[in-house]
């Protein structure tokens, strides 16, 4: 007994470790971001002696950071809606639709999941320009709108399907598309709300490629906007912490109200490979 009551305490001590390195940075920059300006930013300490949140206001009175909200949000949006339809699509014509070539499809999606973005960068910016598509959200929107991750997970989900009742409904005359839309997606909801949380915080947070093809600060999204922050205000941490929470606020929110989609959507496509 005195055993197993030692391995719980490690256990629950394993895992507040864990929790302390996961959010120990979080709540730091948090607290950062409502110290007042006579408190030191350096100082290790989880609770001001004057909080306020009068940086936030000052974050957005300088810099338009509630524009670059406003362009990431919409970046974000169109990026989840072209990649739950477009990659439901694909993931199922991989899972249920035979056609010569299948398997050497799936191959190349799950190849270009291998290379690196920066490898691919070059030639992305070269394509943008070439369709006049640079320094505008369009061309932020592009390379992303259907990942080849988001197709490979839908396609796992689709795979669990019992073909049983794909064949019944083709004895009853469904299409391919009628059994897409009325079999195939109310099958694999868990994994759509999945591929949505992943398509907005992959979007919402890329950096590198709204720099590269972006050149009007007024269509930067909010990462942009948060390096012209800290560079602006490098020598006031407390507006850059300010800032920092704005950016990953909207993420937390979505995943606290989509967290028992995400973990059913999760073993969805863990039921069959």
């Amino acid at each position: 007994m005195k055993r197993a009551h030692v391995y719980l305490a490690l256990r629950y001590l394993g895992l507040l470790s864990i929790l302390a390195i996961s959010i120990g940075p979080f709540l730091w920059q948090f607290m950062t971001s409502i110290k007042g300006p006579n408190e030191d930013v350096f100082v290790p300490d989880f609770i001001p002696d004057d909080p306020t949140f009068s940086n936030y206001a000052a974050v957005a009175d300088v810099v338009p950071v509630w524009s670059f909200a406003l362009n990431s949000l919409g970046v974000a949006s169109v990026n989840v809606i072209t990649n739950c339809l477009g990659a439901a699509m694909a993931g199922y014509a991989l899972a249920r639709l035979k056609f010569k070539g299948r398997r050497f499809a799936a191959v190349i999606f799950a190849s270009s999941i291998l290379v690196p973005f920066e490898a691919i960068l070059i030639s992305l910016f070269l394509v943008m320009r070439g369709l006049n598509l640079t320094n505008t959200l369009t061309g932020v929107v592009l390379p992303g709108s259907i990942a080849a991750l988001n197709v490979l997970l839908l396609r796992n989900a689709f795979l669990a399907l019992p073909a049983e009742v794909e064949e019944a409904a083709v004895i009853d005359g469904a299409n391919a598309w009628q059994r897409f839309s009325r079999l195939g997606l109310p099958s694999v909801k868990g994994t759509l709300v999945v591929v949505a949380l992943f398509s907005f915080m992959f979007s919402w947070d890329d950096f590198l490629w709204p720099l590269v093809v972006l050149s009007d600060q007024e269509k930067y999204t909010l990462t942009i906007g948060l390096a012209y922050l800290q560079g602006t205000f490098v020598q006031n941490q407390r507006l850059v912490a300010a800032g920092t929470i704005i950016a990953v606020l909207p993420l937390i929110l979505l995943f606290l109200l989509l967290q028992k989609h995400f973990f059913r959507g999760v073993g969805e496509g863990a039921i069959k490979g």
